[in-house]
């Protein structure tokens, strides 16, 4: 069985166990999410998942998503002027860079920033449980 299909049925059985309903419509959704390289906002699910299902309505998207954000499935991310992006919450912890012309968002890890940040907070006496880095860029015109 495929990766995209076992990730699909996980994020059906996360539905079911929550008491939601796994309609021709919300597969289709969470058919994209699993499959997502990137982070669509829910409009461009709704386009994407129309491509599956004509009949997947807007409001069924904005349902699922929700539904799949209580159960921790899905992180939502509100990046500035943007409308909420979406990512599955098991993908490995990394940091987003986001271009603030195209509005295209970058996935990077970086070692010596992860260092950093728990050097910083073991000097002021914290051990670092979480954090969430998003650095808001140009491209350069050299």
């Amino acid at each position: 069985m495929s990766q995209s299909k076992n990730r699909i049925e996980e994020l059906e059985g996360i539905l079911r166990e929550g008491g939601v309903r796994v309609t021709r419509q919300r597969a289709a959704i969470l058919k994209i999410l699993a499959e997502a390289e990137d982070h669509p906002d829910a409009s461009e699910l709704h386009r994407r998942a129309k491509e599956i299902d004509a009949t997947v309505s807007l409001s069924t998207v904005y349902r699922t998503l929700s539904a799949l954000e209580q159960q921790g499935v899905v992180q939502r991310h509100a990046f500035e002027n943007a409308t909420a992006r979406f990512e599955t919450a098991d993908a490995p912890h990394h940091d987003h860079l986001i271009d603030i012309e195209t509005g295209a968002v970058i996935e990077f890890r970086s070692d010596k920033i992860e260092q950093l940040q728990a050097e910083i907070a073991a000097e002021l006496g914290y051990d670092l449980v979480r954090h969430r880095l998003e650095l808001y860029c140009r491209k350069r015109k050299d």
